[in-house]
C-alpha cells in the first residue's frame, strides 16, 4: 500500500513552491517507513494521512462546519491502515454525506501538510485533496445530531468561501482548481 500512496503523491503537479515542498516532505515521510495511518485517536502517530473529499459543482464547493476543527472544511477522513486513499474517499462520501460518486475517483489534485487546530489540535494531517463532481441540487444527508461530527453542510461559490474560517490552504486549492477548469465545473 505504501507504494500506491506514494504513487498518489507523485501524480500531483504542484501549483506553487509550497506544494512542491509539501510533496517532497510527504515523499520523504512515506519513504521513512513510519506508520502513515492513524491507529489511535486523536493523534497516534502524530502525523497521519487524510483524504479530503472536495465536492464541486459549477464554481461551487460543498463544505461542512466541522465541530472538532471549528472550521468549514471539505468532508473527508483518516485513511485506515491497509486502505487506499481513494477507498477512503468512497467510504467517507457514504458515511458523511450519504451518497456514492457518479464517477471513478481520480488521483488527488492537491496535497498539504498541516498542523491541526480545534479541540484536538497539535497533530499533523497529510491531506490528499480529491475532487468529486456532484450536483449542488442533490440532497446530501449528514449527521445533524448534537453529538454529530458536523454542525452544518453548505455549498459556497468559490469566491464566497469563508477563508478566515477554513483550511489554511483553501485559497491555494481553489486557485489550482479554477486553473483546472475541467475539474471546477
Amino acid at each position: 500500500m505504501r507504494k500506491q500512496i506514494r504513487d498518489e503523491v507523485i501524480s500531483i503537479t504542484p501549483v506553487d513552491a509550497i506544494e512542491r515542498d509539501d510533496i517532497y516532505r510527504c515523499l520523504a515521510w512515506i519513504d521513512s517507513g513510519t506508520d502513515l495511518c492513524r491507529v489511535a485517536k486523536p493523534a497516534t502517530p502524530p502525523m497521519h494521512l487524510v483524504s479530503y473529499v472536495v465536492v464541486v459543482d459549477d464554481g461551487h464547493i460543498l463544505l461542512v462546519d466541522h465541530r472538532n476543527a471549528q472550521l468549514w472544511l471539505p468532508p473527508g477522513g483518516h485513511v485506515e491502515p491497509g486502505e487506499h486513499p481513494r477507498v477512503t474517499v468512497d467510504r467517507e462520501l457514504e458515511e458523511e454525506l450519504g451518497f456514492v460518486a457518479s464517477h471513478p475517483i481520480e488521483p488527488p489534485l492537491f496535497v498539504t501538510i498541516t498542523t491541526t487546530v480545534g479541540l484536538t489540535a497539535g497533530h499533523t494531517d497529510v491531506s490528499l485533496w480529491y475532487v468529486v463532481r456532484a450536483s449542488r441540487h442533490h440532497s446530501f444527508k449528514f449527521d445533524e445530531a448534537e453529538e454529530g461530527e458536523f454542525r452544518d453542510a453548505r455549498w459556497f461559490p468559490f469566491d464566497e468561501v469563508p477563508l478566515e474560517r477554513t483550511d489554511p490552504h483553501m485559497k491555494r486549492f481553489l486557485t489550482k482548481l479554477e486553473n483546472n477548469k475541467l475539474l471546477a465545473s
